[in-house]
């Protein structure tokens, strides 16, 4: 199904698919990284549980016509997805304070923002992907003024259905880092992942962290809480 390794990030590696012009196999790796990779560890199954969870939630964005690279599940570690041009911009949707910013602006963690804060990163591990504002964007990339105001748009709209599915879970969705890409005919689709190694949950009710903060921070059994994640979802589909 796969054929050239073309890629190897962090989380995944990324090959060409066989067969198949203007597509891609995504595989989740068991590594986990934090604190810009200074923090290694890798997990039996995490590739897994990463990979289920985002085909899982990918395809739920779809339903409420959400435009994504996904296109299927392959197997128990990979994806098939549409072959894109990644904007180098981490696009961060914040809807209670935590993490980075509670640092860099001293606001109380779990403060909850009136309405949704959303920030740019450049997408470069040598530069630990600094926060940049727009106008660094349209220097450090090809995005335009148009495209980035479709960006903003799409990130908010993915937020409010976001927040849905996962409070149907009874999981307060408090952040999460998304990329973008641009598609062969250009236009702008949600692409790489949406697990909890990229977004911030709580549990409503006991506020128990349920993502990679706890491998960040030493609380918790990684794969424990993944499955958790996993569990939850497939209860309610």
């Amino acid at each position: 199904m796969k054929e050239a390794l073309l890629y190897e990030g962090k989380a995944k590696k990324v090959y060409q698919a066989k067969d198949r012009t203007g597509k891609l196999v995504l595989a989740y790796k068991n590594d986990a990284t934090a604190f810009n990779g200074e923090k290694k560890s890798s997990f039996s199954g995490k590739g897994r549980l990463n990979n289920e969870i985002s085909s899982r939630i990918f395809s739920l964005l779809h339903d409420k016509g959400v435009e994504t690279h996904f296109i299927e599940r392959l197997t128990e570690t990979e994806q098939l997805v549409h072959q894109t041009e990644i904007i180098p911009l981490e696009v961060v949707v914040r809807n209670v304070a935590a993490g980075s910013i509670t640092k860099r602006l001293g606001i109380e963690e779990k403060t909850t923002f009136a309405r949704p804060l959303v920030e740019l990163f450049y997408k470069n591990d040598e530069l630990n992907d600094p926060l940049i504002n727009d106008e660094h964007a349209f220097i450090l990339s090809d995005v335009t003024r148009t495209e980035l105001q479709e960006i903003k748009e799409k990130v908010l709209k993915i937020n409010e259905e976001l927040r849905k599915i996962f409070r149907d879970i009874h999981i307060t969705l408090v952040d999460f880092k998304v990329e973008f890409g641009r598609l062969a005919s250009g236009c702008i689709v949600l692409a790489d992942e949406i697990s909890p190694d990229t977004c911030r949950l709580w549990d409503i009710t006991t506020q128990e962290k349920l993502d990679k903060d706890v491998f960040r921070q030493g609380t918790g059994d990684l794969i424990e809480v993944y499955e958790e994640i996993l569990r939850r979802l497939e209860d309610k589909q």
